[in-house]
């Protein structure tokens, strides 16, 4: 780390992200570091143990740098405030032994190298050349990751089942021939230049063999070893990795009761929006049914593809200027489709600092080809604008005057999924949902994200179900009730809802973050309104909101109460 003679928080935060993306070249990929694109990260016990080491060091030096003149300034306090809590929550997961059994559907150390190739640049033919070198560090990445995994077989520290058996399912999904004989590392690479057909095919034939042996490891050994360990991880784990996804130490109990709240209060509105779209349905799920079959959909994968990209494309020309006020590159976002074998849920994946790469939007298509309008309008605003996209866009544009800490590393997840379904909100606020159809959608979204909070923290800490419950009042909750619950509260196909639940057993707290983020980013709009009164300007403060950076959640309503 290069140290200057008074370092201020954000000087400490910009030098730890020197450090961290030379421990962790997946995260410079995500920033846009051209020399992180050859490599991978060491996830052995000695390469996570190297990045809880740089936390350690950092927040001695965050110590000294707070204490000096200027560091009371708003954008260096709002830094500082923000490093000490991520790597605090960070520290308390690792030495947890957490990175020991970090086994699940999504965001594992696999998944983020299989992910990593897909934000690699493939421009050039020294791009090429440059992934290959990329493709041939797998089986050192790989084995550092099972290291960790034995140790933790070793320790009993287990992960779970159901997410051990999903992801040893999606192994096989990655590393699986087609009819052609081609794994998805080798379909990766056949764009590739002429050129460098052989070095990009031995090299695509070294990383599947590489994910194909972890494979065989995850089955033959790891599976066996963790039968009969619970799925659920109890209140100690559960309160850590929620302060870890939230920013903050919840009340784990009235975060259940509003779950329910806002599930009684959502359950009332989808009933007179289904009515709407179904006279007489029996619950707004049949009325979503239907609209399966009948309502508007969008034909063929391409298609969607081009239909999404012109829904976010309106949107930013129908809110820009109006409600918020847009650079020129923060009004560019991809849509895509995401590769095979990962989760259910369509996600975003952030620009590069420098904005070379866009930020894209990801459609799963789960091997569909028709895809019902209600899911996707509400789910794009979610994802795209004015959700994610203009958010993490907007830290990157902005990162000069916050630092590259909070625009690029230090996000909580509570804080980006809370704006994101906020987006959503506010453009039911704004009239975009001009039909029964499309706000019913919306309405499912939003119905979702509550059942998130009730079963995640129901399941993980075995909570009773109200009286007041219509399903199962007064029993305890398990994985079968939860996915039951979850399955009858969602116009979501099974296998959705399947790779949904395996997601909560997986990141135990992050799906929480959702729906009380968003009651956050409400709490802080609402407190702002207060000071400001009749003065309050909303694209005033949306656009002062998206440039503050990241923050948990209650420092986030403090600062948003600010603006």
């Amino acid at each position: 780390m290069s140290e200057t003679k008074s370092p201020l928080p954000r000087e400490v935060a910009d030098a730890y992200v020197d450090d961290l993306v030379a421990l962790d070249p997946v995260t410079g990929t995500y920033l846009g570091v051209r020399a992180s694109h050859r490599a991978l990260p060491d996830y052995s016990p000695a390469g996570q143990a190297a990045r809880a080491d740089l936390a350690r060091r950092t927040l001695t030096r965050l110590d000294a740098a707070e204490a000096l003149p200027g560091a009371g300034a708003d954008r260096e306090r709002r830094c500082g405030r923000l490093l000490r809590e991520r790597l605090t929550a960070e520290l308390a997961v690792h030495d947890a032994d957490e990175h020991l059994r970090a086994v699940g559907n999504m965001f594992s150390p696999p998944h983020d190298v299989r992910e990593a190739f897909s934000l690699t640049p493939t421009d050039t033919d020294e791009d090429w050349a440059v992934l290959a070198a990329r493709l041939r560090a797998v089986p050192a990445s790989l084995a550092g990751y099972r290291e960790s995994l034995a140790l933790g077989l070793e320790r009993k520290l287990f992960a779970g089942p159901r997410p051990t058996a999903t992801f040893i399912g999606q192994l096989t999904e990655w590393t699986e021939p087609d009819a052609a004989g081609d794994s998805w590392f080798e379909q990766f690479v056949a764009p590739g230049p002429q050129s460098l057909r052989t070095e990009l095919t031995e090299a695509a034939r070294i990383a599947r063999t590489a994910f194909a042996q972890l494979r065989n490891w995850m089955a033959a050994e790891y599976a066996p070893a963790i039968e009969g360990a619970p799925d659920p991880v109890g209140r100690e784990r559960y309160a850590r990795w929620s302060r870890y996804f939230n920013g903050t130490d919840l009340d784990l109990g009235e975060a259940y009761a509003y779950g329910w709240s806002e599930y009684h209060r959502l359950l009332a509105e989808m009933r007179a929006e289904a009515e709407k779209v179904l006279p007489g349905a029996a619950t707004p799920w049949v009325a979503l049914a239907h609209l399966d079959e009948h309502g508007r959909h969008i034909e063929g994968v391409e298609e969607v593809r081009v239909w999404l990209q012109d829904l976010m494309d309106r949107a930013i020309d129908a809110l820009d200027g109006t409600h918020f006020e847009l650079a020129d590159r923060v009004r560019v976002v991809e849509s895509r489709i995401a590769p095979p074998g990962g989760a259910a849920a369509p996600y975003y994946t952030a620009p590069s600092e420098d904005f070379s790469r866009p930020g894209r939007t990801w459609l799963p298509t789960m091997g569909l080809d028709r895809f019902p309008v209600y899911d996707l309008v509400s789910t794009w605003y979610h994802e795209g604008v004015p959700g994610h996209h203009l958010q993490l866009a907007q830290w990157a544009h902005v990162q000069d005057d916050l630092s590259r800490y909070q625009a690029g590393v230090g996000g909580v997840s509570a804080n980006c999924e809370g704006w994101a379904l906020y987006a959503e909100r506010l453009m039911d606020e704004l009239g975009f949902f001009t039909d029964a159809e499309t706000r019913l959608g919306y309405l499912d979204a939003q119905m979702m994200r509550a059942v998130r909070v009730i079963v995640d923290i129901g399941m993980h800490l075995e909570l009773e179900i109200p009286a007041d419950s219509p399903f199962h009042p007064g029993e305890r909750w398990t994985t079968a009730l939860a996915e039951e619950f979850t399955g009858a509260h969602s116009s979501r196909p099974a296998d959705y809802v399947a790779s949904e639940l395996t997601r909560y057993l997986s990141i135990p707290g992050q799906a929480i973050g959702y729906k009380l983020g968003e009651r956050a980013w409400l709490l802080g709009r609402e407190r702002a309104k207060e000071r400001h009164g009749d003065a309050f300007d909303a694209k005033a403060w949306h656009m002062a909101a998206l440039s503050q950076g990241s923050l948990g959640l209650d420092d986030l309503v403090d600062e948003l109460s600010r603006l």
